[in-house]
């Protein structure tokens, strides 16, 4: 077979793992995305991986927001000030990537991986108002609230939802499930501000983004039946997933450190 073709049909597979797991575990699972395209697809430039990966992310929270919109679930006032000001902080951030060596910017990046797997054990409280609306009072907050995730999700390359919900939770003082569908804006506002920063420096692959993210549309039906049969066991799944991140993130730390 075509190695390029090859590589190809490994991008659509690694999407597919990405957006399954997105779908039955919820946030976490675009961290695993970088990894995949290094060592699976065989990406062989950080950066091109890290930016192919901020694009995907951006399509499978855009896909995912028109869900949770419908359903009435998104505060969009304090929704849309976190990512204006947060996609502000994301290209910041990805610059400053972007100047980093890629395989020290790995490192960073296997420490967001531990932090997303341990935001994920963190039991969640489901505190809050429903009724949120952005005063005037309230928007300082949110505003400086999201400049401050925005640049944190630029430099990992990740959507940085587990940096988001909490963000939106405690500078709008909304619910836990609010916040987590309001957060798909920012999702895909830092995704797309990411990838359009490494684009702007010929780090995107785009034949790779597409097949990621047509592999992306399969594992999303196929996450849905799973994420409704796992019930009561969806803890101990999401427990056993973040365990899952935390050993690849010392596996993509030992392969960064060997290759300086």
């Amino acid at each position: 077979m075509d190695p390029a073709v090859a590589q190809l049909l490994l991008a659509v597979l690694s999407g597919g793992i990405v957006a399954l797991l997105l779908t039955v575990f919820g946030g976490g699972g675009s961290v695993l995305a970088v990894p995949l395209l290094l060592y699976v697809v065989g990406v062989q430039d950080p950066h091109v991986a890290i930016g192919a990966s901020a694009a995907g992310v951006a399509l499978n929270a855009l896909t995912a927001l028109t869900g949770q919109a419908r359903a009435g679930r998104v505060r969009w006032p304090c929704a849309l000030l976190f990512a204006a000001t947060g996609s502000v902080g994301a290209f910041a951030g990805s610059s400053v990537a972007k100047a980093i060596d890629g395989h020290a910017l790995l490192i960073f990046f296997a420490l967001a991986m531990g932090l997303v797997a341990l935001a994920m054990l963190r039991p969640s409280a489901p505190l809050g108002a429903e009724n949120v609306r952005l005063t005037r009072a309230m928007a300082p907050r949110v505003a400086a609230s999201g400049a401050g995730v925005g640049a944190a999700a630029g430099f990992f390359g990740i959507g940085g939802g587990f940096l988001i919900v909490p963000g939106l939770m405690g500078a709008a003082g909304m619910t836990l499930a609010l916040a987590q569908a309001s957060s798909l804006v920012s999702v895909a506002a830092f995704g797309a501000t990411t990838a359009a920063n490494y684009a702007l420096s010929g780090l995107i692959d785009w034949p790779i983004v597409a097949a990621m993210a047509v592999g992306g549309t399969a594992g999303t039906l196929a996450g849905l039946p799973i994420a409704r049969r796992l019930g009561a066991n969806a803890v101990l799944g999401r427990r056993l997933f973040a365990g899952l991140i935390l050993i690849v993130a010392v596996y993509v730390a030992i392969k960064a450190v060997t290759a300086l």
